[in-house]
């Protein structure tokens, strides 16, 4: 970015006024802040002009791109209706049909909808229905959570005891109720013969050994379907997941799919739990339900779940609530989103695209620098040999220099970019992501 006019100004204000997330705020004395004055599709512009192409969805929200028209419209339509009422007590339509339809898409038997604001929210409260619903069964011992190795489920206190990244999770050790961790299946591993779903049964067995010996005080597995997002990326057998379910089923342990990334059909699927053909106890939802327009999560549960509730007894509800809970704007927004899925057969269009992603990044994929090349869905990723320390930080800022919104983690780039996002600008991604790593 320029370092005057109207970007300058803006970030001097920024640095001066806002905490950024995820952020260490002294890097922005030699790392600039990239002000944002608006955006169309796949493209982000400052306030002078200068355009970005948005790789990453701005952290995996925008589906559909930025200012998707009929998502707009939506909101807009539902501001002259209602714009917020409490759900405690009180209902309204956007709410009952956003959580009749998610029904109706999700896994069979998935009737519940519990509204939130975002995905560590949504994995706080499955795992408090979790631990609640086995106490109300009469079995307050079963209070242990488990997950898999390098899993993310946010960074609240309690999404932090599931999470196994050390940069989110160790500043915060002493206060976290830690959780355990099982190996992961990651498909990386399969070398010297041995095959992504002979990682998965290895890890699988793992997970059984672990489940045969502590399951009298597991509350629940949660996993990431597919794809462990921001452990890098990192995907894996689909058998995995039925082997999960199964054990699960077999223990008396619930199965949470978190779905906040994988869900809405960044997989190749609406849902990554389809691929696999299970119904998991409770799926977490967030990120692009709203095509990342306005915040918003639900947790949705089997009939069990549920009914483990329902009681005279106030103290054996769900004790949970926030003041935005099914928000009307935000419903109205994720009900704009399934309509776009319908209505463009999305998912139809993101398989075609997919595969001519995979035929344009080939010699992206060739690269002698680039390592384990792999694609789910809508999902590129890679490793990148160097041996930069700081290469995270170094791609980032070579990406900007070549109108790119890149944002690699560790040593692992990934391509992520909103679903309308057409071949050339794909092309263009790929071709100049390739000079970023000629340089690494």
């Amino acid at each position: 970015m320029s370092a005057g006019g109207a970007n300058d100004a803006w970030l001097r204000r920024s640095l001066a006024s806002v905490w950024h997330p995820c952020t260490q705020m002294k890097a922005h004395e030699t790392l600039p802040l990239v002000p944002i004055a608006r955006a169309s599709g796949v493209w982000l512009e400052d306030f002078e002009g200068r355009r970005l192409l948005d790789a990453v969805s701005s952290w995996w929200v925008n589906l559909f791109g930025h200012g998707e028209p009929r998502i707009r419209a939506a909101i807009v339509a539902q501001l002259g209706e209602l714009e917020h009422a409490m759900l405690a007590g009180f209902t309204h339509r956007p709410a009952v049909e956003l959580a009749e339809r998610l029904s109706s898409l999700a896994p069979r038997g998935l009737g519940h909808a519990f509204f939130a604001s975002d995905g560590a929210s949504a994995t706080e409260i499955a795992l408090k229905m979790s631990y609640h619903a086995w106490r109300n069964a009469g079995l307050a011992g079963k209070r242990r959570f488990v997950g898999l190795a390098g899993g993310y489920h946010g960074e609240t206190l309690g999404a932090l005891a599931v999470t196994d990244v050390a940069i989110f999770r160790d500043a915060y050790a002493p206060i976290v109720r830690g959780g355990d961790t099982v190996p992961t299946p990651d498909a990386r591993l399969a070398r010297d013969g041995r095959t992504p779903a002979d990682v998965a049964r290895e890890a699988g067995d793992a997970l059984e050994a672990y489940l045969a010996e502590h399951h009298d005080s597991v509350a629940a597995l949660i996993v990431e379907p597919l794809v462990q997002g921001a452990s890098g990326m990192v995907m894996y057998d689909a058998s995995y997941l039925k082997r999960a379910r199964a054990l699960c089923t077999r223990y008396g342990v619930h199965l949470i799919a978190d779905e906040i990334m994988t869900g809405f059909g960044r997989t190749g699927t609406l849902f990554a739990c389809e691929q696999a053909g299970v119904v998991p106890d409770l799926m977490l939802l967030s990120k692009g339900i709203t095509g990342g327009f306005l915040p918003l999560a639900c947790v949705l549960s089997t009939e069990a779940i549920f009914g483990a509730f329902y009681d005279d007894d106030v103290a054996r509800g769900f004790l949970h609530s926030h003041s935005y809970t099914g928000n009307p704007l935000a419903c109205r927004a994720a009900l704009a989103v399934l309509d776009i899925f319908r209505d463009d057969d999305v998912i139809a269009a993101n398989r075609e695209k997919a595969t001519r992603w995979d035929e344009m990044a080939a010699p992206l994929a060739a690269h002698a620098k680039v390592r384990d090349f792999r694609q789910r869905g809508m999902i590129v990723a890679f490793e990148v040999d160097t041996g930069r320390t700081d290469f995270a930080r170094w791609c980032f800022a070579e990406g900007l220099a070549r109108h790119l919104l890149l944002r690699p983690i560790g040593n692992t780039v990934y391509f992520m970019p909103p679903y309308v996002i057409d071949d050339d600008a794909f092309a263009l991604l790929c071709e100049r992501t390739r000079e970023i790593v000629d340089l690494a």
